[in-house]
């Protein structure tokens, strides 16, 4: 990616729940930081030398949100009152789908942050316009932001610095500002 300077005004951090979607610009995504896309790149890469990477951190991501976002479990097929540390859901098929499969989506957009950045963009734009026939509300991404941060912070350990969950929420706040953003429009 090419850094450079922001000089468009820019959206609020979705990731701490302050969403413009109403501020057009072509690419957010491109907006981002050199250093945060190589601290979230490198540290990513260390996630993916896990063992079951996808369901070991998505299976702590979609606790953690379930428990920060109750409302979500409806949304996956899941009672409201299930509770997020029994063994019927963190053993359940559908579970355990969904959490690779939304690991495995962060898996592909992360690969793009590079060269792709323009068509990752039309990517997010897109996902967000096809969440809300899934019921998904822009309120819901900053929990699904701190569940990530958890997710990582659980899988990285030390290397889950200051310095690495800024790039990280940095990140985070562009894709789903992006999404939000395409949920606005469509």
């Amino acid at each position: 990616p090419n850094p450079r300077p922001r000089t468009n005004p820019r959206p609020r951090c979705a990731y701490k729940g302050q969403v413009e979607p109403h501020i057009k610009r072509t690419t957010m995504v491109k907006e981002l930081n050199y250093h945060s896309i190589s601290h979230v790149i490198e540290t990513w890469e260390q996630v993916r030398r896990i063992k079951n990477f996808e369901q070991v951190v998505g299976t702590v991501l979609f606790q953690q949100l379930f428990k920060k976002s109750p409302q979500t479990k409806v949304l996956f097929g899941f009672p409201i009152d299930i509770d997020t540390d029994s063994q019927e859901l963190l053993t359940s098929k559908r579970f355990l789908m969904h959490a690779a499969y939304l690991v495995e989506m962060l898996d592909t957009a992360l690969n793009m942050l590079g060269p792709d950045i323009e068509l990752l963009t039309e990517i997010m734009l897109e996902l967000g316009a096809k969440h809300i026939r899934y019921g998904v509300k822009p309120d819901m991404f900053p929990q699904m932001g701190e569940a990530l941060m958890i997710a990582l912070e659980s899988a990285l350990g030390k290397d889950f610095t200051p310095t690495v969950r800024e790039a990280w929420q940095e990140t985070y706040s562009e894709l789903s500002g992006d999404m939000v953003r395409g949920m606005a429009q469509a």
